[in-house]
């Protein structure tokens, strides 16, 4: 089958392969959801069940033995808990604080531009004026403000992830918006009186997916990075819930003393996370975008 022959769809899977680096990521990023799904079945310990920590555990090197006799294979932490299982379970809670919050601001963030570009007037001002505000700000300065103002804790964390992303979907959205009202195909559409409403989602909205989708790719790493920044000031994820910045944040007083692993295994975990999506978001920015392609 040639490639004239394929869907839009293998296309541009098609053409996503073509990058090892890209598919590099995918495969990186794919191991990574998968241990952080599978992870309370594979590690050796619940990080979460303080009862079962020994603080006579604490800080031993990776290969070190804990006084039940497991074998810590990436180290403990300052609470004797062991960094194999923490990371995995901290990996869990990144990916999805990550993934949901950039979910929901996404879904709010579209219907939003939807509106603000198809109602036009005093509408789409007041919408986009205020997503100017919240665009003219730095992330960390509007999540530490609203953290501020609704106290720590995962769910609040979710929350000011969405406000503070919803903004750039917003504005993605509305400008799709105003050059798809004008092309002949919603104009026949109005004139066969197709309601306003099904036009909008059902007719313009797949023609806003393919940027959607590259910024939501690469957003998911944005607010895990900001989940992980939060955490790591102490104001983020609380410490009975270790994310990979809440861990990091637990070994960075000992980072110099020589426990060094507390901090570092979480950041290299992290970092590949960070990475990996990167490279996927940056690859389908190319297939999506063909102007874009080099």
């Amino acid at each position: 089958m040639t490639e004239r022959n394929l869907s839009p769809g293998a296309l541009a899977a098609l053409d996503f392969a073509r990058s090892p680096l890209a598919v590099f990521g995918l495969v990186i990023l794919i191991a990574f959801v998968v241990l952080a799904l599978i992870g309370h079945w594979i590690a050796p310990q619940n990080p979460y069940d303080l009862k079962g920590l020994d603080i006579m555990d604490a800080q031993q090197p990776p290969g070190g033995t804990a006084m039940t006799g497991m074998v810590f294979i990436l180290g403990s932490d300052t609470l004797g808990r062991d960094l194999y299982s923490a990371i995995l379970y901290g990996m869990r809670i990144s990916l999805m604080v990550g993934t949901l919050s950039t979910l929901v601001a996404m879904a709010i963030g579209t219907t939003l531009g939807l509106v603000a570009g198809w109602a036009g007037g005093w509408v789409e001002a007041l919408i986009m004026r205020i997503a100017d505000l919240q665009l003219s700000l730095p992330a960390i300065l509007v999540a530490l403000i609203l953290i501020s103002l609704i106290g720590p804790g995962l769910f609040n964390v979710i929350i000011a992830l969405i406000l503070v992303q919803w903004a750039v979907y917003a504005r993605t959205v509305r400008s799709v918006v105003l050059v798809e009202r004008q092309k002949d195909y919603v104009a026949a559409a109005l004139g066969l009186g197709i309601s306003r409403l099904r036009i909008m989602f059902r007719h313009v909205l797949p023609n806003c997916a393919p940027p959607l989708i590259v910024i939501a790719t690469v957003a998911v790493g944005g607010a895990i990075t900001l989940e992980a920044t939060l955490s790591f000031l102490g104001i983020g994820l609380p410490a009975t819930q270790p994310s990979l910045g809440r861990l990091i944040a637990n070994g960075f007083a000992y980072l110099m003393s020589g426990v060094y692993w507390i901090s570092l295994f979480p950041g290299f975990a992290l970092l590949a996370i960070i990475v990996a999506i990167n490279l996927v978001g940056d690859r389908l920015r190319d297939v999506l975008n063909p102007r874009l392609k080099r």
